[in-house]
């Protein structure tokens, strides 16, 4: 089991940035590969970005790719996600997620341990 507890949400004007954090606990950590997901309410959960386990592989939605950057730290057991150029479409809860394996997925059904999510709000 991976318990995850992100950070860093909040509310930014639109062009703005913020960097989210998922400090992880549990199995360890440099093991499984890890991403980020949101939800916007009314909406489906979706992918965001993913990294592999060693940082080497990186996948991104479409949507935010060239604005978002995943990295991670596993000497730290924490996950980032540097958002910039934000958007009101970006506003959701963001999930940091434990992938079941060392390898990347776009899939939620890829991943075994969930966060709670924390809120970015994007305003005009």
């Amino acid at each position: 089991q991976v318990q995850l507890v992100e950070s860093g949400g909040g509310v930014v004007q639109a062009g703005g940035s913020l960097r989210l954090s998922c400090a992880a606990s549990g199995r360890t950590f440099s093991s499984y590969a890890m991403g980020w997901f949101r939800q916007a309410p009314g909406k489906e959960r979706e992918f965001v970005a993913a990294i592999s386990w060693s940082g080497g592989t990186r996948n991104y939605a479409d949507s935010v790719n060239g604005r978002f950057l995943i990295s991670r730290d596993n000497a730290k057991n924490t996950l980032y996600l540097q958002m910039f150029g934000l958007r009101p479409e970006d506003t959701a809860v963001y999930y940091c997620a434990a992938g079941s394996t060392s390898y990347i997925a776009s899939r939620i059904d890829g991943y075994d341990n969930w966060g709670q999510g924390t809120q970015v709000t994007v305003s005009l």
